[in-house]
């Protein structure tokens, strides 16, 4: 048992499936998105961890396995809402108390970077929060403000770039289909846009889907109307052709996503953009509707 207090659900990325999941907050500081589902439950209501908590679980978990533990991801939603200050003391603690970590990373709401300057990001990097998720879901301003995401390109953009000065990972996720059917088009463009002006290091995809009903999104985005799969490829062929990157890991294959797509951007986008055309066409394998999960 992992001497740490969890207040369910909790949610991290695919790629932290091996770490130590700590949470120095719960839930989500902003908790708006209409297309989002993660942190409604009433338990998930947001506050910040108290520091002594946070502390003692690092503490108590270094004494249980302080020698086996490589990675930890800050939780929940946005550990960087935290106060500069704070958070290097619990990255000091898990230095002290968890030697043999190697990774440290959180997700990250652009909004909270603005509070930051860059002499705070890169005292965070220098201490250890060496990976970042950010939840970019569009680089679209109409789509953002359609859903609610308290976000725009130019803030998204600057995080992205704060975060990429001082040296820390940045993995990047945008919401295939989040527009519907009218902002298709320009959700694809500007999102293309937003990566090519940051250049992060991973760059994923996954299919906006609804589990809990659509209501909350419609409310604010009446005209909303889901894509087709077909759609979907097609605002997917869109995204990838206007990608300029240098370097960049990119995915598509959260269960969400039809096709699964991998690659090095830009040394794969001429094979990536035939797979998507081979699904535009019909003759691409692709995930059954039972293997989506959702």
């Amino acid at each position: 048992m992992i001497p740490i207090r969890y207040v369910e659900p909790v949610f991290r990325p695919p790629s932290e499936a091996q770490s130590l999941i700590l949470p120095v907050t719960d839930g989500c500081s902003w908790n708006q998105c209409t297309f989002c589902e993660m942190y409604t439950a009433p338990q998930k209501k947001f506050r910040a961890r108290d520091e002594g908590e946070v502390l003692d679980s690092i503490r108590a978990t270094g004494a249980r396995y302080g020698d086996e533990i490589r990675r930890v991801f800050l939780a929940d939603g946005d550990a960087l809402v935290l106060p500069t200050k704070r958070l290097l003391t619990v990255i000091e603690a898990i230095r002290i108390h968890l030697p043999a970590v190697r990774r440290i990373s959180s997700y990250c709401l652009p909004r909270n970077l603005r509070k930051k300057s860059q002499q705070e990001i890169d005292d965070l990097a220098a201490a250890g929060l060496s990976m970042v998720y950010v939840g970019a879901e569009s680089g679209d301003d109409a789509v953002l403000t359609a859903v609610d995401k308290g976000e725009t390109y130019e803030t998204t953009v600057d995080a992205l770039n704060k975060l990429g000065a001082a040296g820390i990972t940045r993995s990047v996720m945008i919401l295939n289909g989040l527009g519907g059917k009218a902002l298709s088009r320009q959700h694809a463009e500007n999102s293309a846009r937003l990566a090519n002006a940051t250049q992060p290091e991973y760059l994923a995809t996954l299919v906006v889907s609804f589990p809990q009903g659509e209501q909350r999104l419609r409310a604010g985005f009446p005209g909303w109307e889901a894509l087709t799969q077909q759609e979907l490829f097609c605002e997917m062929e869109t995204f990838l052709g206007g990608l300029l990157l240098k370097r960049t890991v990119f995915r598509a294959d959260h269960a969400s996503n039809w096709l699964v797509l991998k690659g090095t951007l830009g040394a794969d986008k001429d094979k990536l953009l035939a797979q998507v055309r081979q699904a535009i066409a019909g003759e691409a394998p692709l995930r059954p509707a039972w293997a989506r999960g959702l």
